[in-house]
């Protein structure tokens, strides 16, 4: 297997056929390590991708200097998994398109942590958001809840820095590279996180975040989790999207509802109706994670 999760790193370093393609041409060869003598025109074939990306993937996968990378993160303490390896969080690996790889800074052993509950809202999370997360968190952490959030602002920052002052443990999932901290105003909680907590990523340190990873990364944030808690949200906005990979990937919406003359409450509200689970104390998430 490490022969296979160093192949995969080596991938996921190269530009042009992305997850889908790579899904693709992994799926059509009988062992991954074939790869290294395919030809341009057979990687094109087999994963479906455009002849100029395939040229692009086959260029960069034969100048990569793997070895360079992999002391250089070693160096810098930045590790990573492959979806072959054994601790690889079974819960994200059943998930539709799994991170091939996933890059790893700070506290490894919280991927094992069996409770982890992520917590989204609005980028314009008003102090509902922040009252009710650090009513709840000093609970969530003498249970041992790992609350898994973006590093976004607004719900995610507050869920990080709740969890950080009430001694709970966090795991961050960012959209771009650990060298490329967005929002900026973040590069010291998301320091802090990647020594004392954990930061996650599927995309190598120097990648900046594009506008298309971001809602990509959710996918990660509810596999990652048995349950998703929706804090604040507007109807139609980006926490939806978390909840639909929620919902796709069977886990439990769990919703925080709101005054009916608050824009911020109207997703939370909707959700609710729709049949997610309203949390009106703490001991309605305690009673979902069984403990």
């Amino acid at each position: 297997m490490k022969e296979i999760t160093r192949l995969l790193f080596h991938m996921q370093h190269c530009r042009g056929l992305g997850i889908k393609g790579t899904k693709r041409l992994l799926s059509q060869i009988s062992d991954p390590l074939m790869i290294y003598s395919l030809s341009s025109s057979t990687i094109k074939r087999l994963s479906g991708s455009t002849a100029p990306n395939t040229e692009l993937f086959h260029s960069d996968f034969h100048n990569f200097q793997i070895d360079h990378y992999e002391e250089y993160y070693q160096n810098n303490d930045i590790h990573w998994l492959s979806i072959y390896d054994e601790d690889y969080p079974e819960l994200l690996k059943n998930v539709y398109d799994p991170p091939f790889v996933l890059f790893i800074k700070g506290r490894r052993e919280l991927l094992k942590f069996p409770n982890k509950l992520a917590v989204v809202g609005s980028r314009q999370a008003t102090s509902y958001t922040e009252d009710n997360l650090r009513t709840m968190m000093p609970g969530l952490a003498r249970k041992n809840i790992v609350i898994v959030s973006g590093l976004a602002r607004g719900a995610d920052t507050i869920a990080h820095k709740t969890a950080i002052r009430a001694g709970a443990h966090t795991i961050g999932v960012i959209a771009g590279g650990f060298h490329h901290i967005y929002p900026s105003e973040n590069n010291k909680l998301a320091e802090y996180m990647m020594k004392q907590q954990l930061l996650i990523s599927e995309y190598p340190p120097e990648t900046k975040p594009q506008k298309w990873h971001f809602p990509f990364r959710n996918r990660i944030i509810s596999g990652l989790s048995r349950a998703i808690l929706v804090t604040e949200a507007q109807k139609k906005s980006g926490t939806f999207i978390t909840a639909d990979y929620a919902l796709n990937e069977g886990r439990e919406i769990l919703c925080i509802p709101g005054s009916v003359n608050q824009k911020l409450s109207e997703g939370t509200n909707a959700l609710i109706k729709e049949g997610a689970k309203m949390v009106l104390s703490i001991e309605d998430i305690f009673f979902e994670f069984d403990v």
